[in-house]
């Protein structure tokens, strides 16, 4: 195809930017070398907007076609995660602590080679809207640019995200129509009792077996309070009290996540939980509080924006490299805010045998790189051709 082998021809060019970024990662919306890095490459291209500072250190980069048209935005997160790295390569952190273990510098890389094919060619109509955006590991960066209201102010009519898969063949693409991936909840529970000494128990509120039986209590929402075709995922993650083996505490921690794709689910799985922890906390004579946080949407995806986009991926990478119906899965991701605001898809891109994401062994693979920005360049020329 034209476009891959065009966008081929700088698929070193795509290497060395990636790499570069994997040596500068930062974490949530405080991203300036990496901004002003992509800032950078965008002008030499010669965009021909671009607006920086939505949601601190997010930008959407305007590429104008040929005559008028509708806008489409296409979206790269750029944030890393708080993990030391484990690789070993030569290209490796200089931020000690932080690094890209889940592909972030490579989905960047991506379209910022989307975006120079795009404005040397310009073979579309309307608008190009190319949004970098922070904070996908946190904070939801996506849904303060939409509340900053990038949609409205850069006229985006639709909108589409890549995202790598370790595990799925290189250059395969997967996704799926309607749900794909989970809304993502977090809660807390502090828990105070009265603490004493191990030996006298009975002079004692014990935060420790009230932790206990609230966890244990907790997973019986799954197996007993969910119908079974309902996908739920409720996990307790941290359990943190005492210092010493003959001290009961005072106080106790528990921290966990929920992961839904309906809101009666959700809506349940509050009630539940608020029921469970006074409950637990009247039988064990402590005082608890939940903390519960609403956070990520599901994500969504538009039928016919997908079909159309599974269309596009089948002539990058031929037919049978392409998982049109992959189901859904339980991991969250922000940018269902911005389906939420416009119809769209979001599809997943093998990137072949690796370490798992948020691994501290991960590294993107340089390869899918040219295979990604033709995605997202040919996705523009199907959708708004010339003369249609």
């Amino acid at each position: 195809m034209p476009v891959v082998n065009r966008i081929a021809d700088y698929a070193e060019e795509m290497k060395a930017w990636r790499r570069h970024l994997h040596q500068i990662p930062e974490l949530a919306l405080n991203l300036p070398k990496t901004a002003a890095f992509v800032a950078e490459r965008l002008r030499e291209f010669g965009v021909d907007e671009l607006h920086e500072g939505i949601a601190q250190t997010g930008m959407v980069a305007i590429i104008n076609g040929q005559g008028e048209g509708p806008t489409i935005g296409l979206r790269a997160d750029m944030d890393a995660l708080p993990i030391p790295e484990e690789t070993g390569v030569d290209y490796a952190s200089g931020h000690a602590g932080n690094m890209h273990a889940c592909g972030h510098d490579g989905h960047t890389a991506m379209l910022l080679g989307a975006a120079k094919y795009l404005t040397e060619t310009r073979n579309f109509r309307g608008r190009v809207a190319l949004i970098f955006q922070p904070a996908e590991e946190a904070i939801g960066g996506a849904r303060i640019m939409v509340e900053e209201g990038i949609m409205e102010r850069f006229d985006i009519g639709e909108v589409y995200a890549l995202h790598n898969a370790p595990g799925l063949p290189a250059g395969h693409f997967l996704t799926t129509p309607g749900a794909l991936m989970a809304a993502v909840d977090t809660f807390h529970i502090h828990i105070q009792g009265q603490g004493g000494h191990g030996a006298m128990p009975h002079e004692t509120r014990d935060p420790v077996m009230a932790a206990c039986g609230m966890a244990q209590a907790i997973q019986t929402v799954v197996s007993r309070n969910h119908h079974t075709l309902e996908d739920l995922v409720v996990s307790v993650t941290q359990i943190h009290t005492g210092t010493v083996d003959n001290v009961i505490p005072d106080t106790a921690y528990i921290n966990g996540t929920v992961r839904t794709f309906n809101p009666e689910v959700q809506k349940m799985v509050m009630r539940r939980m608020k029921e469970i922890v006074a409950g637990q906390a009247a039988s064990y004579g402590v005082e608890a509080e939940l903390d519960y946080e609403i956070g990520y949407p599901a994500t969504f995806n538009d039928a016919e924006k997908t079909t159309f986009a599974v269309e596009v991926a089948r002539e990058i990478a031929g037919t049978g490299n392409v998982e049109p119906d992959g189901g859904r899965e339980m991991g969250a991701e922000d940018f269902a805010y911005m389906l939420q605001a416009r119809p769209g898809s979001y599809l997943f891109l093998g990137q072949g045998s690796s370490a798992g994401l948020h691994h501290p062994k991960y590294d993107f693979n340089d390869e899918i790189a040219p295979v990604g920005a033709s995605f997202f360049a040919r996705l523009v020329e199907r959708a708004q051709p010339v003369g249609g």
